[in-house]
């Protein structure tokens, strides 16, 4: 059974969380598939992967490109299963739910305020049907995260 955790953005951008939840699965010798639609929303993410974290650059690539299969991190525009990349982690930085997301073994969905109601939504969804082992984490003012409602 998957996991789903859904990360309610109320201070950052999915941008700015990102890095951190994706040095966490790099540290785990893991691999990612980053989905986000919007062309301006993968950029950022790309530049947040470089910078975001001076200490530690996140290897990362674009999905499409030669290297797609080698790269840790994988940016792509759709979801792809299975990743290009053999990810077994998605994270779903647009805050749109892909159904897809399912195949994987843990998804990460990142939402705000304007997509609160469709991220409730697929709560119920996937408590109802018990299709995934479901957390939820919230940010708190000082940008740090707990487990809770």
């Amino acid at each position: 059974m998957a996991r789903v955790d859904f990360y309610r953005l109320t201070r950052d951008p999915a941008e700015r969380v990102l890095p951190a939840v994706a040095a966490r699965i790099l540290a785990e010798e893991a691999r990612l598939l980053v989905v986000a639609e919007s062309a301006m929303q993968r950029q950022a993410i790309d530049e947040a992967l470089w910078s975001l974290q001076p200490a530690s650059f996140l290897p990362h690539g674009a999905a499409g490109t030669p290297d797609e299969a080698i790269e840790p991190i994988l940016i792509a525009g759709t979801l792809l299963s299975p990743a290009p990349n053999g990810a077994r982690h998605v994270a779903l930085a647009d805050g749109t739910w892909r159904e897809e997301a399912l195949a994987f073994d843990r998804a990460f969905l990142f939402f705000d305020n304007s997509r609160l109601d469709n991220a409730r939504a697929t709560w119920r969804t996937l408590s109802a049907a018990k299709l995934a082992e479901i957390h939820f984490w919230k940010q708190d003012d000082r940008g740090r995260w707990s487990e809770g409602p």
